[in-house]
């Protein structure tokens, strides 16, 4: 009488991390499973055969026994008790996109249901930024006190897991010389690993010559801006994303999440680099999310479209441009394709995890990580690597 054999092969990135254990295996529909605890992993084995009494043995092949680390670096928060500090004309302006408010419990949590989330599925780290884009509802006066506020909030909310959360910092986007001043005040005080910049202000870009002192601040301080998709101008709005068909108003998903976001944050890192920026500031770091915001697509023919001296004022050519000072963030892309374009074009040495949580899911990401098929050193500079050695995560 022989034993029934068979085994299973770990690759690194689907090890169940060291704090599970195998719990009682159950027979189910002929198949042996084998369910770890704490993980949501359940392993099954082929089809038993009908006559199973005799011994039964399970090999488990680990080629890496050791869990990688997990960083992710596109993840908000948004608290409500800010609405407070809000005066009664601003609180009217307010447009929070319904699936903000539908997260809200989420987006104002941190060491709860977040911080279990990251537990289960190996997330080592999150740096967080704030969500809302009310800050920018104010004027110069009174925008530097509110983002002050918000960051203040922030970082007492992190500062017993800082082994666990950083943070970018918001910025009073009114009030520019502010603005610079705050990022240095959270990055001096807080240890803030730069700072989150969304969409445009009051219908400017950021290559307006008014918003340098930030850039200037930022390459001083070694800290990067991350540049995140707003809702967009009113005028905008109104004549690219509403009155669809037969249905009056706005279009949210055509406008924000759908397409327009990504177009709009496109639009504007080119802008950067035809007005010059990268090559004025050539030591700053800029990083735009989901998987590059459309560039990788666009990459060879914007690379026509930009050379030097065909009108920018752009001293380098995209692709020189966007490898030494452009990074990209995988948060809320979860397919191979895309990746494989970023690959191709910006390369995996600019590629960071992230996952846009809580508008995805920590496990959607860690499902997408565990899909690469890379080589595992190339795997770990998406994972961690990348971030640890651009934010200084050590």
């Amino acid at each position: 009488m022989y034993p029934y054999v068979f085994s299973i092969n770990f690759p690194k990135d689907n090890f169940p991390p060291c704090s599970s254990k195998l719990v009682t295996s159950k027979s189910y529909a002929g198949r042996l499973q084998l369910p770890f605890e704490k993980t949501g992993l359940l392993l099954q084995s082929p089809p038993l055969p009908k006559n199973n009494f005799f011994p039964l043995l399970f090999f488990i092949h680990i080629k890496h026994p050791l869990p990688m680390r997990i960083v992710t670096i596109e993840e908000h928060v948004s608290f409500p008790q800010m609405n407070g500090l809000l005066p009664a004309d601003a609180l009217g302006k307010k447009k929070p996109a319904s699936a903000a408010v539908q997260l809200m419990p989420k987006l104002e949590d941190v060491t709860g249901e977040r911080l279990t989330s990251m537990n289960e599925t190996g997330i080592a780290m999150q740096v967080l930024s704030v969500e809302s884009t009310d800050v920018n509802l104010l004027d110069s006066s009174t925008a530097p006190g509110f983002a002050a506020a918000y960051n203040n909030l922030l970082a007492e909310k992190i500062k017993d897991q800082p082994d666990r959360f950083a943070a970018f910092a918001h910025l009073p986007m009114t009030a520019p010389a502010a603005a610079a001043d705050e990022l240095e005040r959270t990055v001096s005080t807080y240890g803030f690993k730069g700072a989150m910049i969304r969409g445009v202000t009051n219908g400017e870009f950021l290559d307006a010559p008014k918003f340098a002192p930030i850039f200037e601040r930022a390459e001083r301080l070694g800290v990067p801006i991350y540049i995140h998709p707003g809702l967009p101008p009113q005028p905008v709005m109104d004549a690219y994303y509403s009155n669809i068909g037969g249905k009056t108003g706005p279009s949210e998903a055509l406008a924000c999440w759908g397409w327009g976001w990504h177009s709009e944050t496109a639009i504007h890192v080119l802008r950067l680099l035809s007005a010059g920026t990268f090559d004025k500031y050539p030591r700053l770091n800029i990083i735009i999310g989901h998987m590059g915001e459309m560039l990788p697509f666009m990459w060879v023919r914007s690379e026509r479209g930009f050379q030097p001296g065909a009108g920018g004022e752009n001293q380098r050519t995209l692709s020189d441009t966007f490898r030494a000072q452009l990074h990209i963030t995988t948060s809320g892309f979860f397919t191979q394709p895309p990746l494989q374009l970023a690959l191709d074009t910006i390369g995996v040495d600019n590629i960071m995890l992230s996952v846009d949580y809580p508008f995805s899911s920590n496990q959607m990401g860690i499902d997408f990580l565990n899909g690469i098929q890379l080589p595992p050193d190339q795997v770990e500079k998406i994972a961690h690597g990348n971030a640890d050695r651009l934010l200084n995560l050590g």
